[in-house]
């Protein structure tokens, strides 16, 4: 097995925490330790917590939280990973096998489609469509989706471009997957970081072959904790554990400790309240500078998440790494290139951290991004 190199994240990676100005990310302000667990009345326990293994598909409470986020589930439908990334690997290992048929959705966070050609598999690319607000065609689904298809993978909301499926497209996905007999990989990650309206629905629940992952990383501010999960059918989920046996093994006992804190229904809310204000205050200072550059820019706005998916004129004369690169090197500033979704003409801008901090980076994206157009 040879896995590709996942070029978003060693670009991340390598230098988010080397640059002045880092509007790559597509979380929101991490919370603090302390911020998580006031008023939790558990505050002596985290401190008394002893350091051996915890239960390695994660402990009772903890799924039990996590279970409550999906009508219908129960603890035994969910296993805790290291990470949604864990979660996502672990899937993608457990279904896909050499020639193995993959419908997957994009553009799209790459992690699913590096493991499914490391590990032999075919993706068939759904492209999402601009002049559709970014959605998908469901009449080209219905030509991808074959008999030979084992699985669907989905980013819903989507990143990198903030669109939300409407439930009717969920339930055709889902009818589509079920005629074929395919699974559904959903990765709701985003779900919780919504800019209006209430929580994005879930795909769990529409049909009896969905797996939804999630962690804390986005909609809940809390990527250091490092926790993921995966919802699913009983006897799939215990399947599963048996291949995290083989990687991770288990989280940490402080990871535990604190996602079953941050996963409590009431103190849940509140963190997603805590994220959609964070959206909501800081989206209109990258909305004001795209609608100035209307002339060479163009965006959907998002619908959740802290990210936005822009467009620029292709007489700009940038390739989109050229310009990610000009922009670390020349202005400290780390965005992310389109190149790293398999596609050119975009950039991923994220706005879910400091205010200040994203508005002196846009100033210095117009130093570099525009330039020609200032010298002519």
């Amino acid at each position: 097995m040879r896995i590709p190199k996942f070029e978003m994240e060693r670009w991340q990676s390598q230098w988010e925490n080397v640059v002045e100005l880092n509007i790559s990310e597509s979380g929101v302000v991490p919370l603090t330790v302390r911020e998580l667990m006031e008023g939790s009345g558990d505050a002596g326990s985290l401190l008394d917590t002893k350091l051996g293994y915890p239960q390695s598909n994660g402990g009772e409470k903890l799924r039990a939280h996590i279970a409550a986020f999906y009508p219908g589930a129960s603890q035994e439908n969910v296993l805790v990973t290291t990470g949604t990334a864990e979660a996502n690997y672990v899937v993608t290992c457990a279904l896909v096998e050499p020639g193995a048929e993959v419908v997957m959705m994009l553009p799209n966070y790459m992690q699913v489609a590096g493991a499914v050609r490391g590990f032999g598999g075919d993706i068939k690319p759904l492209w999402l469509r601009e002049d559709l607000r970014w959605a998908p065609d469901m009449d080209e689904l219905r030509r991808l989706v074959t008999s030979k298809t084992k699985l669907i993978a989905i980013c819903n909301p989507n990143n990198p471009t903030g669109a939300v499926l409407t439930e009717k497209q969920m339930d055709e996905i889902c009818a589509i997957a079920a005629k074929a007999g395919a699974w559904i990989l959903a990765d709701e990650v985003y779900r919780g970081a919504e800019l209006a309206g209430g929580t994005t629905p879930t795909f769990w629940g529409r049909y009896e072959k969905v797996l939804c992952t999630a962690g804390l990383s986005k909609a809940f501010g809390l990527p250091g904790l490092r926790i993921g999960w995966v919802v699913g059918p009983a006897g799939f989920v215990e399947n599963l554990w048996g291949y995290k046996d083989y990687t991770t093994i288990g989280i940490s006992m402080l990871s535990d400790l604190l996602a079953t804190v941050a996963l409590e229904p009431a103190r849940r809310e509140k963190i997603f309240e805590r994220t959609r204000a964070i959206l909501r205050k800081n989206y209109p200072v990258l909305r004001d500078w795209l609608d100035h550059h209307a002339d060479l820019l163009r965006y959907v706005p998002p619908t959740a998440g802290a990210i936005v998916y822009v467009g620029y004129n292709a007489n700009l004369g940038w390739k989109s790494m050229e310009l990610a690169e000009s922009l670390r090197v020349k202005k400290s500033v780390l965005i992310v290139p389109a190149s790293q979704f398999e596609m050119e003409g975009y950039l991923r801008i994220g706005f879910g951290y400091e205010r200040e901090i994203l508005q002196k980076a846009l100033s210095r994206v117009d130093e570099v991004m525009f330039r020609q157009v200032a010298a002519d």
